[in-house]
């Protein structure tokens, strides 16, 4: 409406900002789990449908409608203890790269 039906990429990039989409395309919600799995569960894995439900959304809905794109940005992945941030997840948000265990600790 403010630009009389003429699209062009700043007037979508400013829609875009004023519906809170990055240039991800995440919503503020997709950054809030991303978020929540960093700071709640140290990176993951979280498994808990309770713990996503916190996000003020049933964790039905996460796992259905924000979790598969996430997955195939390759932000998180599915692993058989819940889900957990992907580097690429992390450096989206802004968050630390998890710490790699020492050499030593391996053997």
């Amino acid at each position: 409406m403010r630009h009389q039906g003429h699209v062009t990429l700043p007037i979508a990039r400013e829609a875009l900002e004023l519906l809170d989409v990055d240039e991800a395309g995440l919503e503020r919600i997709d950054r809030e789990l991303l978020r929540a799995i960093v700071e709640r569960f140290d990176g993951g894995p979280s498994a808990c449908p309770r713990s996503r439900s916190r996000l003020g959304e049933e964790p039905d809905t996460v796992e259905d409608v924000y979790e598969p794109y996430l997955l195939q940005l390759g932000f998180i992945q599915r692993t058989p203890r819940g889900r957990v941030i992907t580097r690429l997840g992390r450096a989206h948000i802004g968050a630390p790269a998890a710490e790699e265990p020492p050499a030593s600790a391996l053997f």
